[in-house]
């Protein structure tokens, strides 16, 4: 197994495009086969985020200074899917917005997806070293085990679903 951190996260990503399909090819299914897949898709994503947010970002931003701009970049994104995991996770699949959340989603990570390997991934190949990339990759699997695996809505997005909800 590659401890190289983009080798690692690309072999996330291609785990979330097999999920992707997945879904696609169940959406007129039966709702609990949705519910199912949206829930593998929730924990892939909130994994992989919460890896690069937590481990990978951070390391290229603090080695790579000229790459900040498609760092916050990234993380806005994150952000963006963050609050439709969010949402998704407080919805069933008979919802009649389910399908269109659960599109939109993967829509919005398939940019980010193709957007890292085909531009970020290369830059941040080309500036570092084999090994501060198996570092960054060891880090990332150590603290995978840990990592979350349901989706909490951000801040700002939770304060404001707790006052409708109360």
């Amino acid at each position: 197994m590659s401890t190289d951190a983009i080798v690692l996260l690309k072999e996330d990503h291609k785990e979330m495009r097999r999920l992707f399909k997945a879904f696609q090819d169940a959406e007129e299914g039966p709702a609990s086969q949705r519910q199912k897949l949206v829930d593998q898709i929730l924990e892939a994503l909130t994994v992989h985020t919460y890896l690069e947010n937590e481990v990978m970002y951070p390391e290229v931003r603090r080695l790579l200074p000229d790459l900040e701009d498609d760092i916050l970049e990234s993380y806005e994104e994150h952000h963006v899917a963050d609050v439709l995991c969010a949402e998704l996770a407080s919805m069933k699949a008979d919802d009649e917005r389910f399908n269109a959340k659960t599109t939109v989603l993967i829509e919005n990570v398939t940019h980010h997806v193709e957007e890292e390997e085909q531009e970020w991934f290369p830059k941040v190949r080309d500036a570092l070293g084999r090994n501060q990339l198996q570092e960054i990759g060891e880090k990332m699997i150590a603290l995978r085990a840990d990592a979350p695996r349901t989706p909490t809505a951000p801040k700002a997005i939770k304060k404001a679903l707790d006052a409708v909800t109360a």
